[in-house]
């Protein structure tokens, strides 16, 4: 029988798929990349037309000549790694790597699925095709520009600021995006205003204490009010005293239905936006939950599943198979009028949208989150129940309002303005549709019975002072918002690129979890901005994504953009090591130096911060920060059981847990504790 050899990524991928294979297939995973770029050097010669210089990583020999011997006994090779440009670089360096260059063209194939289920990898080996050298280009192209700023920039760095910093393409527009956010907060004056609303009610209804509704001021005479129309507590004054022997009328009473749609379904920006703002995710976290709801969870007898599609994706699309269960599910579990008449499609606004992935949805939609929940952990759990009800909720009738707006005049022979208009809004719920399976706040707005012309009561004028409030600051949810509506960076880069600027310090987060950049990354980009514009210019940067787009699609060959770039920013280079004075960040604190008096402050060395006396030279008094507490888990030890598990640091700065007891109990792991339910259940 002829032997057919598999490769995927990850083992955890090549379990499940080995599920919906017969004998004569063999599954093996790579492990990640097989060639990448050496670390040691900068690997590109640019000499010779930027030719990358790939190399098997130390760690990866092991694995790569075991996948040889196995590829050597195979008839045929299926490469069927991710379908993204990541994937099909990875299938590429696996045919040089394993030298499989002489094979016959038709015994090495490459299939792409989006999902994880026996129909799509059925379907896929139908369809084998080719490697895509496009996107292969692509992908080399972005891999080779990204080392040639990051290996050019970060010397450069460590001479003129401090030793460890980084520079790259999206995260120093990243970077910049908070800093420029943060001195707008920064530089911002409030503005006072104020409004004026009444408490009213019916007039033949003030004996029986009938319900009391607001109204707000919206219009005197014939202007109508703008946000600032009354600037000070003297202008709000003088409505409230005009008002005072106001008759109170209703003028007109319209009344309307109001519908509201879902949103579409997840792409992997939106899916990182709403998992954090629902579920306190990290965009990190989000994916690396993500990739284990795809590439398969154990479900007891069923045994690994993949639960959900491909979660790297800027596309909005769904297939037609995943429709046709959707509303088989919904007419099943909520009834015949939360079904839609025709499946509700969505059309990709991304801009510099890649090829054409799905959506982001459940493998099954008949898979309940309480049905698989015994076999998640909580974030897998959490996760899954997410974008399972985006999903479901995209395919269910709208929810649908009674919307009433009520205007209300006041008036008197002695106002000094000719009318006041006040307004009243209500809103109540018809039928929930989709909010029954996606809960959205919703606050219903009663309002009383009323009729035009009603006379009312005015129980109370309430004129209220507000200021205007600065922008807030990013969260990782809204940065990733702004990167995407920049065309900055693409659905694997997000991630990445959030973990990049807080390891490095560039940023970090405040008590809300909003992100606020460090002194070292406020110094960084004013230098990126002064000397090397085009670094962290955000519509150069996304020119250059949508170029890599390009060479993906054909269009362009990847080598002249790559040159078109590095050429002027290799001469700026060399010229900025003469001109740029060297910068040390310093951030102050409230201590006192004990030998002089003066202020202690912060300061960066090669090994990280330390306290210094700000009156150096003529005073070197110099300390350790001191150490905080590490974090407790709340999760006991499991080995020690008398320990709690807490959050720790490498001297590189790596996360870790190990126990309180430590260095009595040992016991240590990279994972968090509390995203391992055997763990926290021990």
């Amino acid at each position: 029988m002829a032997k057919r050899l598999v490769i995927v990524e990850s083992p955890t991928k090549a379990r499940t798929i080995s599920r919906f294979l017969g004998n004569d297939f063999i599954v093996e995973s790579s492990y990640g990349h097989v060639r990448d770029l050496p670390k040691s050097k900068l690997g590109v010669d640019v000499e010779n037309n930027f030719a990358p210089q790939y190399v098997i990583p130390t760690k990866a020999r092991k694995h790569v000549n075991l996948l040889k011997k196995v590829a050597d006994t195979a008839d045929e090779i299926i490469l069927a790694t991710d379908e993204d440009r990541e994937g099909e670089a990875i299938a590429w360096h696996l045919v040089t790597a394993l030298g499989l260059e002489d094979r016959p063209g038709d015994h090495i194939r490459r299939i792409v699925f989006h999902e994880i289920t026996k129909t799509a990898i059925d379907e896929a080996l139908k369809n084998p095709r080719d490697i895509d050298i496009k996107r292969v280009n692509a992908q080399q192209a972005r891999r080779v520009l990204d080392r040639l700023v990051g290996y050019s920039l970060s010397p450069f760095l460590w001479k003129k600021v401090i030793r460890g910093l980084s520079a790259g393409r999206v995260q120093s527009v990243a970077v910049r995006l908070i800093v420029e956010r943060e001195r707008e907060i920064q530089s911002f004056r409030p503005q006072e205003y104020w409004t004026v609303t009444a408490a009213l009610q019916k007039e033949k209804d003030k004996a029986r204490k009938a319900q009391s509704f607001e109204a707000a001021l919206i219009k005197i005479g014939d202007t109508k009010l703008e946000k600032f129309s009354l600037a000070d507590e003297a202008a709000a004054k003088a409505v409230t005293d005009d008002l005072e022997n106001a008759t109170w009328q209703v003028d007109s009473i319209e009344k309307r239905a109001v519908s509201k749609k879902p949103s579409p379904p997840f792409t992997t920006s939106t899916l990182q936006q709403e998992a954090f703002r629902r579920l306190g995710f990290s965009a990190r976290q989000t994916m690396r939950t993500a990739q284990q709801l795809y590439e398969g969870v154990e479900l007891g007898d069923e045994g690994p599943t993949g639960l959900i599609t491909y979660m790297r994706t800027d596309s909005v699309n769904l297939s037609e198979e995943s429709l046709r269960a959707a509303n088989q599910f919904i007419k099943k579990d909520f009834g015949n009028k939360y079904v839609l008449s025709s499946p509700r499609r969505f059309k990709t606004k991304s801009k510099g949208a890649q090829e054409a992935h799905e959506a982001i949805r459940p493998t099954d939609p008949a898979r309940t989150p309480d049905a698989v929940k015994p076999h998640l952990d909580r974030n897998q759990f959490r996760l899954y129940d997410l974008i399972w009800r985006r999903f479901v909720a995209t395919q269910m009738a709208e929810a649908l309002f009674d919307a009433t707006a009520v205007d209300i005049g006041a008036k008197s022979q002695k106002l000094k303005a000719k009318s006041y208009l006040f307004r009243a809004t209500g809103q109540t719920m018809k039928f929930d549709g989709y909010l029954a399976v996606w809960p959205a706040k919703f606050e219903e707005m009663l309002l009383p019975e009323l009729s035009k012309d009603d006379t009312l009561t005015l129980n109370e004028l309430k004129p209220l002072q507000h200021f205007t409030e600065p922008p807030p600051r990013f969260s990782e949810a809204s940065l990733i918002k702004a990167l995407e509506q920049n065309g900055i960076g693409r659905p694997s880069t997000y991630a990445p690129t959030l973990a990049t600027i807080q390891d490095r310090g560039y940023v970090e987060k405040d008590e809300s979890k909003r992100l606020r950049p460090t002194e070292v990354g406020s110094i960084v980009n004013d230098l990126l901005v002064e000397h090397f514009p085009e670094i962290v210019d955000i519509q150069f940067t996304a020119k250059m994504e949508e170029e890599l787009d390009e060479i993906a699609e054909g269009k362009r060959e990847w080598q002249p953009v790559i040159r078109e770039f590095y050429e002027p920013f290799s001469k700026n280079l060399a010229e900025k090591y003469e001109v740029v004075e060297k910068q040390t960040p310093v951030e102050t604190t409230e201590e006192v130096c004990e030998k002089c008096g003066k202020p202690m402050v912060i300061k960066f060395g090669r090994f990280g911060k330390f306290l210094a006396c700000s009156g150096f030279p003529e005073c070197k008094n110099a300390k350790p920060l001191p150490k905080e507490p590490p974090k407790s888990t709340g999760v006991p030890c499991p080995e020690c059981k008398e320990g709690e598990i807490v959050e720790r640091f490498t001297r590189k700065g790596r996360r870790f847990f190990g126990c309180s007891r430590y260095p009595d109990c040992k016991h240590a792991m990279w994972t968090d504790p509390r995203n391992n339910k055997q763990t926290a259940q021990n």
